[in-house]
């Protein structure tokens, strides 16, 4: 059963800085160290019947380079040897090759049909690991970091289906029973699905657990599929393992244990997964419906009758929607038009002011859009996300991610205003799930210039935010720091007492980059052939 609330994100006033007056580019040279890889990284191109925009959000803008949370300025990369490789940084002056510290058992090159591998590091001695030909590695690593006690031993190997990647996953000591939960992606076809693509976006959330300390062998315990129509932008598991949060384009749906949509038909279910009719929205003084139309849909296909309480639309002669409106409109004002393979219907309210809960009497198949930025981006959604609970939180234009503490879920940053705020996930506190734990600055506005961004990140202690771009460029944003010299603002009169800075690196490379993380002190960006490592804070 779900059950939906509403809840709001609470800003920190005392986070926010009204008085911001931009970023000043900085011409500081930035400290920047390339070194060549002894072997190409795994890239997997897309294929041609990955052709949805689900396919490029979830794979072709995947982030090869990963940064191990759980040990500062430590990152890895899988090349196409099937070697993972490292690279961890204790002085920048005297940088080491990356080094291997483990080597996929299967030949990558022999499958047509893989996606890139993945891997999370899941604690500071588990890692959970895909060679994205739909098999996953449970790995125990020791302490990575410490060449005495780090060994990658596989634990668990075993073959799930179709190719995946790693989303998330955490790990769980209760008593002497160990766990592993880990959350996979894949983007599958539905054969009997006529409409649009056909594909769907299926997450599944996998248990994996050793009952006792005699018992050497790690199973599948447990195994839970939630099905959707987008690429979530963030998915993470609560740290207690019993929940999901979401953040997605559109809704995800549990599909039972042992359920086969294939063969279940049932008309409940359809109703779950399909999509709203239609999307309505108001304001004080009239309403707009949007309903997609069908390709190739003309003028001549589409009959609307407006009555002062009722309204009928036929498409194509077949009766799309008809019932008594909930409250009266003017009919010789109200009117509708085609735009972009959608039909738009505006209908002008009789009582003006009058908010509608509902649009047409009774009809549950339309979903309303609270506000026309909301509209616009056809509802980002937020979402906490158990067996037993739907939580819709709101709309904000996300950015990206961030790993601020690891044994906590990974922080997300949205857009407020001209604004980027990060929010912290507390699934414990349920009167204050997600904390605003601080602020950048403008950058919801500064960053939505930069058309061609491929990687948003963070340092983990908030000291800077950065982003890069598809080639070469690298735009690095600081927090607001106290001036060594004084400077007045002549508008206002006033002395400025802080600076915020932007500074540009521009990579010497013409390959296009593949991954990009930052640390407190370091941004890393990988290419298919070269690790560059952007020295940022040299405060330690």
């Amino acid at each position: 059963m779900e059950v939906a609330a509403n809840c709001s994100l609470r800003v920190k006033r005392p986070l926010l800085d009204p008085r911001f007056e931009g970023y000043k580019l900085s011409l500081e040279p930035l400290p920047c160290y390339q070194l060549e890889l002894d072997a190409a990284v795994a890239e997997v191109k897309l294929r041609d019947d990955q052709y949805t925009l689900e396919h490029m959000h979830a794979f072709g803008m995947y982030n090869y380079l990963h940064s191990d949370s759980w040990y500062q300025d430590s990152v890895y990369y899988i090349d196409n040897l099937g070697r993972v490789m490292n690279l961890t940084v204790m002085l920048d002056t005297a940088l080491g090759k990356p080094r291997e510290v483990f080597r996929l058992p299967t030949d990558l090159t022999t499958y047509d049909n893989r996606l890139c591998a993945s891997i999370h590091f899941t604690s500071s001695t588990w890692v959970t690991l895909s060679d994205g030909t739909g098999r996953l590695y449970l790995i125990g690593t020791g302490e990575r970091g410490n060449s005495a006690s780090e060994k990658w031993e596989i634990m668990f190997n075993e073959e799930l289906g179709n190719p995946f990647i790693i989303i998330h996953s955490i790990s769980l000591m209760n008593a002497e029973e160990h766990s592993i939960t880990t959350l996979l992606l894949r983007i599958e076809k539905e054969e009997l699905d006529m409409k649009g693509s056909g594909f769907y976006v299926s997450l599944e959330w996998v248990t994996i657990s050793k009952k006792n300390k005699d018992n050497k062998k790690y199973e599948i315990i447990k195994c839970d599929t939630l099905r959707g129509k987008s690429v979530p932008h963030y998915a993470a598991i609560e740290p207690d393992g019993k929940g999901l949060m979401i953040v997605s384009y559109k809704s995800f749906t549990f599909v039972h244990v042992g359920q086969d949509l294939e063969e279940n038909k049932n008309d409940n279910l359809s109703e779950k997964i399909k999509e709203p009719l239609y999307y309505w929205q108001q304001t004080e003084d009239d309403l707009t419906v949007t309903i997609q139309l069908p390709e190739g849909s003309s003028k001549e296909d589409i009959q609307v009758q407006f009555l002062p309480d009722h309204i009928n639309i036929v498409l194509k002669g077949q009766r799309f929607l008809e019932g008594n409106l909930y409250s009266s409109i003017d009919q010789d004002s109200s009117t509708w038009m085609i735009k972009d393979n959608s039909l738009e219907i505006f209908l002008i309210k009789k009582n003006e002011g009058l908010t509608w809960p509902e649009l047409v009497v009774g009809d549950k198949q339309g979903e309303f859009i609270r506000d026309s930025a909301q509209c616009a981006a056809i509802a980002e959604r937020l979402m906490h996300l158990t067996s037993e609970e739907l939580v819709n939180l709101g709309s904000n234009q996300y950015l990206f991610s961030v790993i601020v503490d690891p044994k906590e879920m990974p922080c997300f940053c949205l857009r407020h205003d001209v604004d980027a705020l990060l929010w912290q996930p507390h699934s414990s506190k349920q009167d204050d799930m997600w904390e605003h734990i601080a602020t950048f600055n403008a950058l919801g506005y500064v960053q939505a210039s930069k058309r061609d961004k491929k990687f948003f990140a963070c340092a983990p202690n908030y000291s800077y935010a950065a982003l890069c771009e598809c080639l070469r460029r690298v735009f690095i944003y600081r927090q607001p720091t106290p001036m060594s010299t004084v400077l007045y603002n002549r508008k206002e009169g006033r002395q400025v007492g802080q600076v915020a800075k932007q500074q540009v690196a521009s990579l010497e490379t013409n390959d296009p980059i593949l991954g990009f993380q930052a640390t407190n002190e370091r941004l890393f960006v990988l290419t298919t052939k070269n690790l560059f490592l952007i020295k940022v804070n040299t405060e330690n």
